[in-house]
């Protein structure tokens, strides 16, 4: 199964145009590096409605995983996982868990990381960090359960 990827970057500054959006096209190129087709790219504002609609618009454009970069900090604009939680079927904390850990062993500040994934419809959501370094460190730690998880969110019959 070839996965297909959407991407959303969650920034105000971004959305405004005041600031380059560097997470989404890092995030690209990774994802072609795994092979993976990217069908999506799009940046929103930190509001919770934004958020739901871009993932909702990416899966219904196909896309198995949808990676989402921002909003997964402290700060009282960020809300991302909170936008994630309320549309998810199911939580898959292992995946915020894991990008922690690792995470943690490059800086003390990855505690306040609230990444995490969850199944939205038949596709799976990642939340990843919004500094583009720290976003592609993220996927890369947990990109090995990655292609079984989009078979299984997505139904499709797997041998394990």
């Amino acid at each position: 199964m070839k996965i297909q990827v959407g991407i959303i970057t969650v920034s105000d500054r971004a959305a405004a145009g005041e600031y380059e959006n560097l997470g989404g096209p890092l995030l690209c190129k990774a994802a072609d590096g795994y092979g993976w087709a990217v069908l999506a790219e799009t940046v929103v504002r930190d509001e919770v409605e934004q958020i739901q609609r871009a993932i909702r618009e990416q899966i219904a454009k196909g896309c198995h995983l949808v990676l989402t970069t921002g909003g997964t900090g402290v700060a009282p604009r960020d809300v991302t996982p909170e936008a994630v939680r309320e549309i998810a079927d199911r939580e898959l904390p292992g995946f915020g868990e894991v990008m922690r850990m690792e995470s943690l062993k490059i800086t003390q500040n990855a505690i306040l990381s609230r990444n995490l994934a969850a199944a939205v419809g038949n596709a799976l959501v990642i939340c990843l960090p919004g500094k583009p370094k720290g976003a592609v460190e993220c996927l890369g730690f947990v990109v090995g359960a990655i292609p079984h998880c989009v078979e299984v969110v997505a139904g499709v019959p797997t041998s394990c």
